[in-house]
């Protein structure tokens, strides 16, 4: 079996592989496709004593925590300039309620657990986190499609059996009236000096410092925790040891141990700062998009995309015969492989990134035309078939290259300096182009040197010529004459 064969069976592999994955995980359609509601949110950060870009992550935070309590799946929140919030929630029909729960200002607060409710505490948080988990698993497996109604019973179930247990649960700690607003920093670090242990260090202000100082101080040694609570949800319950039962942790700081590594400890961290940093959010556009609109904009855009890849298919086979036939396949194969693309690196599509796609496609063909075009003139010049096929490809390459390369370029630039539908343009584009280089110099390649190695697929009528340049054999056609 030749190589090009060999290949070919890879690239067929591939494709099933590809196909599979994309029809078992489809893209995920952005908010001008799927309808929804998008909010702009300014913050105010003039009162903000840390860095202005932390107390805009943590604002961050709280804002997916409101919309993960609206149940908004496929939720978008990102940090737009340096104070606003762009936040995107596909499917939601109540944008004033969105507003309303985005708003509010998270409430950080330390509590102290009751005496004897250590056997019970320990049993509820087991049940909770195992509900927790059922619940992601099951989101998970509707994330791109509607849930069944049985599974969406089954999400509602679960919904009040965990809200049921976070309510008993907060009623096992009493308040010591030690909130966010007296915590001043929480950083992720390591113990240092050789221990590459991850710890969280929390700082309070003088009162709060006091206050944690006698929270300490009762609970040293009990078994009982201290349980800190991000918007009456328990977020972290830690003990503390029997050495510090004389004067309890004093210092106006503490450090949190558990199981954590560099993500968790930031992102518990991240937790903490969120409700000790919060700052005023102004919500300055609020913009529905319905989704019949966005059922039109998929419509018209599948036409529109489908309508030109057939035009694209007709010329390339009525130009350029059997070539443009081996283009279409590899257009063929270029299409599916970019949709698989998009699924795998979670490309949200866009009516910008429906258009970067088609846009790719146009410059997949180009590919393909610059080496059929380079074929032809190898033919012309009187080169075998095979050998014609081989110097087409080799000398558009350095075209193809330069062509893609600047195009990669301008998408780099459009995806770090662009936003929103820009960013989504840039990325379909970029891997659009990507993996039209590989089917043009790949899979169009092996294709044709497959099929010109088969006598039946040499006629010039297949390629578009009425015959092949003619090559003069110098081997038999010299002579050596005598000077007169």
């Amino acid at each position: 079996m030749g190589k090009p064969n060999r290949f070919l069976i890879f690239v067929a592999l591939l494709l099933a592989g590809a196909l599979y994955f994309a029809l078992q995980n489809p893209p995920k359609l952005g908010l001008d496709l799927r309808g929804g509601a998008q909010l702009t949110l300014q913050a105010d950060l003039s009162a903000a004593q840390s860095n202005g870009r932390d107390v805009l992550e943590a604002t961050r935070f709280v804002v997916e925590r409101r919309i993960n309590s609206l149940g908004v799946s496929e939720a978008s929140v990102v940090i737009s300039g340096g104070d606003r919030l762009l936040v995107e929630l596909p499917g939601v029909s109540d944008p004033a309620q969105a507003e309303r729960v985005i708003g509010r200002t998270a409430r950080l607060e330390f509590r102290q657990q009751r005496q004897g409710t250590e056997s019970e505490f320990r049993a509820r948080l087991n049940i909770l986190r195992q509900q927790e988990l059922q619940r992601a698993v099951l989101q998970d497996s509707t994330e791109e499609k509607e849930p069944t109604p049985a599974v969406a019973e089954q999400l509602k179930t679960l919904d009040g059996a965990i809200a049921k247990e976070r309510k008993e649960i907060l009623a096992q700690f009493d308040s010591v009236n030690l909130s966010g607003d007296r915590l001043q920093d929480a950083v992720a670090t390591t113990q240092g000096q050789g221990d590459s242990t991850w710890v969280v260090r929390i700082a309070f202000d003088d009162e709060g410092g006091r206050i944690f100082g006698e929270l300490t101080q009762k609970l040293a040694g009990t078994g009982r925790s201290i349980g800190i609570f991000l918007d009456d949800e328990l977020i972290s319950a830690p003990t503390v040891g029997p050495e510090f039962a004389a004067r309890g942790i004093d210092d106006g700081g503490a450090i949190i141990r558990g199981s954590f590594d560099a993500d968790s400890a930031n992102e518990f961290a991240l937790q903490l700062r969120a409700g000790a940093l919060p700052v005023p959010v102004a919500v300055i556009e609020n913009r529905t998009v319905g989704a019949s609109l966005g059922a039109d904009s998929i419509n018209s855009s599948l036409f529109a995309g489908l309508t030109g890849l057939a035009l694209v298919l007709v010329f390339m086979v009525v130009y350029y015969r059997i070539l443009g036939l081996v283009a279409d396949l590899a257009l063929l194969v270029y299409a599916i492989l970019t949709y698989a693309c998009f699924s795998l690196l979670g490309v949200v599509l866009t009516l910008a990134g429906i258009a970067g796609f088609i846009l790719s496609v146009g410059m997949a063909v180009d590919a393909n035309i610059l080496i059929f075009e380079r074929t032809r003139e190898e033919l012309r010049a009187g080169r075998t078939l095979y050998k014609s096929v081989e110097a087409g490809f080799y000398r558009a390459w350095s075209s193809i290259l330069d062509g893609n390369v600047t195009t990669l370029i301008a998408c780099l630039a459009l995806f770090t300096l662009g936003s929103g539908v820009v960013k989504g343009f840039a990325v379909t584009l970029a891997v659009g182009v990507v993996v039209s280089m590989f089917t043009a110099i790949t899979f169009s390649r092996a294709c044709l040197l497959a099929m010109v190695s088969n006598p039946i697929y040499r006629k010039p009528s297949y390629y578009g010529m009425k015959s092949f340049g003619k090559t003069v054999d110098t081997s038999t056609t010299s002579q050596v004459e005598a000077i007169p």
